[in-house]
C-alpha cells in the first residue's frame, strides 16, 4: 500500500507564488525559488505547482522558470497549467517535472490524457478537477479554465474516463473550500474514491494535520493536497512558509489510526 502523503500545492500566478480563496482574491506568498528552497529544508516530499493564469490566457507554461524552480528541488515536483500537448509535456519533463498535471486541456481534448500516459506511464498524469456546489442544488458542478467556466459534465463519469484514459491520479479541488481553513468536505472525496482505483488527491480548506488525517482516513484519499496551512502562519496571520515535522506526519499519516 502506498504511504499516504502530504503535498503542498503552490499556485503560480506570473512570477510569484500566491495563495486564493475560492479561487479568487490571492495574496502574494513569495518568489518561487526561495519558496521551494525553505521546503527543501523542512524536508517535503512532494510540490505540486499550478500555473493559475496559464490556461486562462491561453499561455504556454513558463519553461524558463519551470526550470529554475526545478533546479532548486530535491524533492519530486508534478506541474499543470497551459498543457496542451505531447511536446509541451515532453519540455516539462525534460527540465526535471515528474509528474504534468492537466485540467482544462483533458476536458477540451480527452485524448491528450491517453497521449501522454502512452508515452510516459500513467504515473506521469495527473488529472486535475476542479468543482463547486450549485447555487441551486448540492451537485458539484466541474469548472475549468481556474474556475471560471462551468461544465456539464458528471464528477464520478468523468473521473472514471479519465482513469479509462490512462491517468494515474485524479486531483480533485473544491472551489468552496479553497483559502477558507474549513477543512476539507469529506463526503465529496469519500464518494468519489469508493468509484475509482486510482489514487485520489483532496485539496481545499485544509487547517491543519488531523484535517488530513480525516481527509485520508475517513475518505480513503491517498494524499491530501495543503495551501494554507503550509504558507501562512494561521488563519488571519502572516506569510510563513512551514511544514509539519517528519515525526508528526508519521504519527498523524503513516502509523495505524487511532480508532474513534
Amino acid at each position: 500500500m502506498l504511504r499516504s502523503r502530504l503535498i503542498p500545492v503552490l499556485l503560480l500566478r506570473g512570477k510569484s507564488f500566491v495563495k486564493t480563496v475560492n479561487f479568487k482574491k490571492f495574496s502574494y506568498i513569495g518568489d518561487p525559488c526561495n519558496t521551494v528552497r525553505i521546503f527543501n529544508e523542512l524536508e517535503v516530499d512532494e510540490i505540486s505547482i499550478l500555473d493559475i493564469l496559464a490556461t486562462r490566457n491561453n499561455k504556454e507554461p513558463n519553461y524558463e522558470l519551470i526550470s529554475e524552480i526545478a533546479s532548486e528541488a530535491f524533492m519530486p515536483l508534478s506541474y499543470g497549467g497551459g498543457i496542451k500537448t505531447v511536446d509541451q509535456a515532453k519540455r516539462i519533463f525534460d527540465l526535471g517535472i515528474e509528474k504534468i498535471i492537466l485540467n482544462s486541456e483533458g476536458i477540451k481534448r480527452p485524448e491528450i490524457i491517453s497521449e501522454i500516459s502512452e508515452i510516459y506511464g500513467s504515473q506521469a498524469v495527473t488529472v486535475s478537477i476542479d468543482v463547486k456546489k450549485s447555487f441551486f442544488s448540492k451537485v458539484q458542478k466541474i469548472y475549468t479554465k481556474c474556475g471560471t467556466k462551468a461544465t456539464d459534465l458528471a464528477l464520478a463519469e468523468w473521473a472514471q474516463k479519465c482513469e479509462s484514459m490512462g491517468a494515474g491520479e485524479i486531483m480533485l479541488n473544491s472551489i468552496d473550500r479553497d483559502g477558507t481553513w474549513n477543512g476539507y468536505e469529506i463526503d465529496l472525496y469519500k464518494d468519489l474514491s469508493s468509484k475509482l482505483s486510482i489514487p485520489l488527491i483532496g485539496i481545499g480548506g485544509a487547517k491543519n494535520i488531523d484535517s488530513a488525517k480525516d481527509l485520508i482516513k475517513k475518505a480513503n484519499c491517498s494524499a491530501a493536497g495543503v495551501g494554507s496551512m503550509v504558507v501562512f502562519q494561521k488563519e488571519g496571520k502572516g506569510v510563513l512558509i512551514n511544514y509539519p515535522e517528519p515525526s508528526v506526519i508519521n504519527a498523524k499519516l503513516h502509523n495505524k489510526f487511532d480508532e474513534d
